[in-house]
Formats: C-alpha cells, sequence, structure tokens
C-alpha cells in the first residue's frame, strides 16, 4: 500500500493532501499558513502539515501527484494567444515570465521542496482531478460524475462514470466556452474579484430581478438541449485581455462596470439574478444529459460551479438524479485530493475503502489540531485571561451566551478543509436575533452588509425547519425555510426594491434567512463532530432553536484561521464577545490590549 502526496498549486487556493493506504490523512490550502487569502504559490506549509500530520518524511513517499498538466496548459496559452495576436500581447507578457520561471518547471520545483524525494511524480489533467475527487471519496459504488469551472488545460466542463476503483471522463467542453468563465464575467462586470467574489454574485441575486435571462441567451451563450453552449467572444475580453468583459457587454448592459467597493444599484442586483438563473438553467441541461447518457442515479460534483449551491439546490429538487454528492473543496485547492485518489486507484488499481458512515472527506476535518497544552502555552505568552472549563461547562456556559446574543468565535479540533467553516473554526450566533446579520456583517466580518449568513441545524431536526429531506454536511445546498416559520411580507413590504428588503425579517430564524425564503444549510451529526453537535443540542434545549448562525472564522479578506494564534488576534481586531479555543473560553472584556511584540506568523514551516 502506498503513501500518495497530492498537490495543486500555481493558479489559485494552492494546497496539499496526503493519502495512504487509500485514506486521506491530511489535507489543508496554504492559504491558511501564509493568511494570504487564495494563496496560488507552492504549498510549502501545507505539505509540511501533511507530511507531519502522517509522520511520514519526503524521503518515505511512494508518489507525488500534481493536479494538472502544465505543459498542456501551456499549449492552450500559447494557441490562444496565436489565435488572437496581436491582441493580447499585453496578458501574454504578463503570463509569460511566470511560466518561463516556475510553472513549465513544475517536477524540480516538487523535487526541490521534497528534498530527499526521488520518486515519481506524476500529473494528471485537471478535470481528471476534479473527478478523481468528487467520486472516489463519495460513498457511492457507482456514479456519474459532472466538473464545471473556469479551464483546466482544454476543457471547462466534463462529464463520465465512476465503477468501484474505476473512472472514466466521456465527454468534456473545450475553452473558451465556459460555465465558470461566464460566471466570473459577471463577477467582474458587477464589481467583484474574480475567483473569490463568485458567491457575493450568488449572494446578491435574490435583491434583484432576473430581467437579462432573454438577452443573455439571445446575444451572450448558445445554449443546446444538452448543456452545451458557445458564448460569443464578441463581448468577452477575457481570451486575449486583462479584464473580463468589454465595451460591447458594457453598451448590452447599458454601462461601464461597478467600480469596486461603490455602492451597489438595482443593475448589479438585476445582472447577478439574471446570470444566476442562466448558471442553473445550463447546469440543469447538462445533469439531464447526463443522466440520460449514463442511466445512473447517483451524481458527482466538482470544480468550482459546483460551490454554487443555489444551483446545487435546485440541482437536487428538479434534476434527474436520486443522490448528490459534492466535493466540499470543490474548486482547486480538491484537486490535490482527486490527483492523490487518481494514484491509488487508477495508476495503482487499489480497491476503494467502503465508508462505514458518511463518506471518505471525514466531515472535510482534515486540517491542523492543537491540543490544550499547546493553547495553553500560546495564551500564557500573549497575556491573555482566560478560564479552561471541562466540556460539559464549557458547552454550558458557551449555549448560555449564544442564547443571550452574544458573538462567540469557535476553534475546535482539526481546522476545515474546503473554503466553508464546518463548526471547528466558525463564528458563532443567535439566529432568532434581527439584529444578527447586521452585527456580524458590519462589526465583525467587516464585509458587505447584503451577505447572508448560514445556518447550522441538527441534523434529526432538519425537516422541521427546512424544505430539505438529505444531508448537507458540507453547507453545499441552498433550500427554502419551511412555511411555518416563515414571516409573510405585508402588502408596503412587499413593494419594496433591492437592498430595501434586508431588514425585513423573514422568519423564527432571520439572521440565517435570506430575502427569497432560502438559507444554505449545514447539517450536524453527532458522529462526524460530537462537540459542535453538543453544543448545538444544548442551544436547542435551552431556546427550543436547533440552529446557530455559522460562519468563517475569519474577516474579509483575510483566510479561515488556522492557529488559536490566528484566531485571538481576529478576536481581538473584531467586536466578537467572547472566544472558545478548545476548552478555554475568553471573555473579549477581559483582555489585554493585542500586543505588537508577538510573533503572528503561522507555526508551520517546511524545513
Amino acid at each position: 500500500m502506498a503513501a500518495i502526496l497530492g498537490i495543486s498549486a500555481y493558479y489559485h487556493d494552492s494546497a496539499a493532501c496526503l493519502v495512504r493506504d487509500g485514506e486521506i490523512v491530511a489535507a489543508a490550502q496554504e492559504e491558511r499558513f501564509t493568511r494570504k487569502k487564495h494563496d496560488a504559490g507552492f504549498p510549502s506549509h501545507a505539505v509540511a502539515y501533511c507530511l507531519g500530520a502522517g509522520g511520514i518524511a519526503p524521503s518515505q513517499l511512494d508518489y507525488v501527484g500534481f493536479y494538472d498538466k502544465p505543459l498542456l496548459k501551456f499549449e492552450r496559452l500559447l494557441e490562444n494567444y496565436c489565435g488572437v495576436a496581436p491582441r493580447g500581447l499585453r496578458s501574454f507578457l504578463t503570463a509569460m515570465p511566470v511560466w518561463l520561471k516556475e510553472k513549465l518547471f513544475t517536477r524540480d520545483q516538487i523535487r526541490r521542496a521534497l528534498g530527499g524525494y526521488a520518486g515519481p511524480v506524476l500529473f494528471a489533467e485537471h478535470h481528471e482531478s476534479h473527478a478523481a475527487s468528487a467520486f472516489y471519496p463519495s460513498p457511492f459504488a457507482e456514479a456519474a460524475v459532472l466538473t464545471m469551472d473556469g479551464v483546466g488545460e482544454w476543457a471547462t466542463s466534463s462529464y463520465g462514470v465512476g465503477r468501484g476503483k474505476d473512472l472514466e471522463l466521456l465527454a468534456e467542453l473545450h475553452y473558451p466556452h465556459s460555465l465558470g468563465m461566464l460566471y466570473s464575467a459577471f463577477t467582474y462586470y458587477t464589481g467583484f474579484k474574480v475567483n473569490s467574489g463568485e458567491y457575493k454574485v450568488m449572494g446578491l441575486a435574490p435583491y434583484g430581478t432576473p430581467r437579462h435571462v432573454d438577452l443573455i441567451f439571445d446575444k451572450l451563450v448558445r445554449l443546446k438541449d444538452d448543456g452545451s453552449f458557445k458564448l460569443n467572444l464578441d463581448y468577452f475580453n477575457y481570451p486575449h485581455g486583462l479584464t473580463m468583459t468589454n465595451g460591447a457587454f458594457d453598451r448590452l448592459f447599458a454601462g461601464p462596470p461597478r467600480k469596486p467597493e461603490s455602492p451597489l444599484t438595482q443593475r448589479e442586483m438585476d445582472v447577478a439574478a439574471s446570470v444566476q438563473v442562466v448558471t442553473e438553467e445550463i447546469v440543469l441541461r447538462m445533469a439531464r444529459h447526463v443522466q440520460r447518457e449514463t442511466g445512473l442515479a447517483n451524481l458527482c460534483l466538482a470544480g468550482g460551479v459546483a460551490l454554487n449551491c443555489v444551483a446545487n439546490g435546485r440541482l437536487l429538487r428538479e434534476g434527474p438524479f436520486e443522490r448528490l454528492w459534492i466535493q466540499p473543496a470543490a474548486g482547486d485547492a480538491g484537486g490535490a485530493v482527486g490527483v492523490a485518489l487518481a494514484i491509488e486507484h487508477k495508476v495503482l488499481g487499489n480497491p476503494r475503502r467502503q465508508c462505514s458512515e458518511g463518506d471518505g472527506m471525514k466531515g472535510s476535518y482534515l486540517g491542523p489540531a492543537f491540543s490544550d497544552d499547546e493553547i495553553s502555552r500560546f495564551l500564557a505568552a500573549t497575556g491573555a485571561v482566560a478560564d479552561k472549563l471541562p466540556l460539559p461547562s464549557l458547552i454550558e456556559r458557551t449555549a448560555e451566551l449564544l442564547a443571550q446574543e452574544k458573538v462567540v468565535g469557535w476553534l475546535q479540533g482539526r481546522m476545515e478543509f474546503g473554503p466553508r467553516a464546518l463548526g471547528n473554526r466558525s463564528i458563532l450566533g443567535d439566529p432568532r436575533s434581527p439584529r444578527m446579520q447586521s452585527v456580524m456583517n458590519l462589526k465583525i466580518k467587516f464585509r458587505e452588509g447584503f451577505r447572508p449568513f448560514a445556518p447550522s441545524i441538527l441534523r434529526e431536526h432538519l425537516s422541521e425547519y427546512f424544505e430539505l429531506d438529505v444531508d448537507s454536511p458540507y453547507m453545499l445546498l441552498v433550500a427554502p425555510v419551511r412555511a411555518p416559520h416563515r414571516i409573510p411580507m405585508s402588502a408596503e413590504q412587499q413593494r419594496l426594491f433591492g437592498i430595501e428588503k434586508l431588514n425585513v425579517p423573514r422568519s423564527s430564524i432571520p439572521a440565517v434567512t435570506h430575502v427569497d425564503y432560502s438559507a444554505r444549510i449545514q447539517t450536524v451529526h453527532a458522529e462526524t463532530n460530537p462537540t459542535y453537535h453538543a453544543l448545538l443540542s444544548r442551544f436547542h434545549q435551552l431556546t427550543g432553536c436547533p440552529v446557530l448562525v455559522n460562519t468563517s472564522f475569519n474577516v474579509r479578506g483575510e483566510p479561515i484561521v488556522c492557529t488559536p494564534r490566528d484566531a485571538y488576534r481576529c478576536f481581538m481586531r473584531t467586536e466578537m464577545d467572547h472566544l472558545v479555543l478548545g476548552s478555554h473560553l475568553l471573555a473579549k472584556a477581559k483582555q489585554p490590549p493585542l500586543r505588537d511584540d508577538v510573533d503572528w506568523r503561522s507555526e508551520y514551516q517546511l524545513d
């Protein structure tokens, strides 16, 4: 049996994953250690963590895998630049230095970073890595697989079939016709950052009216019944420029792109609503075609578009598949998992492990954990004031604070892998509070006030609150709040437009109910996260509500916290009321001023 290190790097969200004997031992994104959001550099710190978690040296690895094929991607770039020349010269000159310095020599970079490793370095195609990350950890013995993102080497979407240890891709769409690129073009146009702001567009969409859907299908996208499509490149700049859209796009939507940080208007809301509907329609058509071609009941999803949980929810409700499973790190970070598992099963031919419960991602709790002794030493060195409590007392006190509408930072156990905080690196609040969304957005997260928050709910109470009857452990499905918990809008409230809708409570859990009565749901299980489940259970006993607000433990522009050090610093720089680090409970009012002489760098370094 083999020890395999998977690596994704150089584009965005670099990551590493260690697979041993077919089991995912550890996985983490580089950004969590460097504190640089969406860090694209070689994941030295993530590699060091994964090897340390597995207790092995680089020289003990049997294989190292990289999640795409740099030479094939370079071929696509050159062919694209040659095809649009003389346009694209600035983009070409911007891209080439890093290719000639780093990306073309990935194998050498890996060997240098893993001093002492002389074994095989294998490369998978980008969408093969996505597909492997979707199917192999899934709970399905056989399933169709659909991948959708911006672009890998040439592919922008693909589908295939997985059975046991076998995984075969059957067809793919090619660049420049890309659903991910289409959504990112609208992300750019609405004033958000490409490759990180797409979820903001998804959150903004319910404030708007999808008045431009017909225009998009008429002018921008030629969609076929099988879900394949072509983009009208007369309206896009990304094949040859440094922006996503161009003047023709501006004229089509009656104005230039919104300037970042400028006020949002009804125009941006309507544009967001329109591209969201278009995206959902394309995803549905793709899925229907895949089901017709494969005849299978189960579908696995990966690629950045699979993080669109509104589309996922609609696919679950209206699509042809009985069950969905979505890779929690569906973007490029998950490619590190995918390439490692592809080597394990496709190259080596080893059978898949049978999951005794859930799936192979272990709740996505695959990152670093910190002992109470480590936390105590850190707090002492920082001069922080904390009460150390036995677990039952810690749960009781934290639940009481949350019931009093206090905001609590919560660090427990292993850090989550992927973009979602799932109860181990979370900021928690009372969902019943009508003021909680604005307080957490503006005073703690320092982010746009329109952004919705997600609910964590005890799995056993899911159907009481939401129109969803399947697990959603990775916060990747949106579903409506059930009618008994909704608050009907008055005739006057129904006349509100855009952001005016924000402060109208929509349900008995207003802090996690979006303006369209929907919520992005995380179901919590005692088996995968007993501590978080215990906290939710006690809050339920105190309040009658089995739900908590769960948002990622970070502020705008920073990655989710990794270490107690990161968490304490975030706590002290925001208006959080309390912080829980392992068994330690801290109150903001008791803390000394944040010290400048503390080294806030990550504890993880590659030797």
